[in-house]
């Protein structure tokens, strides 16, 4: 068990059982192992270097401070009401048949859905070549699928990660400070694990990682 900050996050990284409140440095978290997120805002693919190896978190922002956990130890819950008919067309065809049910956590926040994010925020520029590192999807185990997507003129041309489409690369540049937001879509209700890994090459050209990383998702 252990709870650490790093100085150049805004949060308390909570990982392994922890059944009391703890607090440093100003900044107060009171979570067991297991806590379930399942509204506001949170970005999930949480990147962060602590000069030795990269690592990826799941960062609450949802609640003031926030909570930065590892994977590991949070459910993420797509709750039955992101459930999302599937629009007509070839630019929605990763998503499953015209008219199905999928479940989306959407790319535009929905303050009653959890609104997941990809950030970079806590990488100092500078530090990795061309200032990105890379995330990649290795493995995802569930009922359907994952897929992430942009919205944009055809959805499926804008995937950073599709568990069905052993032709996509499934691998998503993260930029020093940025913060993004996507569609996350499961295609049938359940329990999912997903597996993501990180790794990047410093500016003198050490390569750093990968390291993974499985999250669990509970979907419906």
């Amino acid at each position: 068990m252990r709870a650490f900050t790093h100085t150049i996050t805004r949060a308390l990284t909570v990982s392994g059982a922890m059944a009391a409140a703890v607090a440093v440095g100003g900044m107060t978290a009171a979570h067991a192992a297991g806590t379930t997120l399942s509204t506001g805002h949170v970005d999930v693919l949480d990147v962060e270097y602590d000069g030795a190896g990269l690592e990826l978190h799941v960062h609450d922002e949802s609640v003031n401070p926030g909570v930065e956990y590892g994977p590991a130890d949070v459910v993420l819950r797509a709750l039955p009401a992101s459930a999302y008919t599937v629009p007509t067309g070839t630019c929605y065809s990763h998503l499953g048949t015209a008219g199905a049910t999928v479940y989306r956590l959407p790319q535009v926040e929905n303050t009653g859905l959890l609104w997941p994010g990809i950030s970079g925020e806590h990488l100092a520029t500078g530090v990795f070549q061309n200032d990105k590192v890379q995330v990649k999807l290795t493995s995802v185990t569930g009922p359907g699928k994952l897929t992430v997507y942009k919205n944009g003129l055809c959805p499926k041309s804008n995937r950073s990660f599709d568990s069905g489409d052993a032709a996509l690369a499934n691998t998503r540049a993260v930029a020093a400070g940025e913060h993004d937001h996507a569609n996350w879509v499961f295609t049938k209700a359940g329990s999912y694990t997903a597996t993501f890994q990180v790794s990047g090459t410093l500016a003198g050209g050490t390569a750093v990682g990968p390291s993974s990383a499985t999250y669990t998702f509970q979907v419906g």
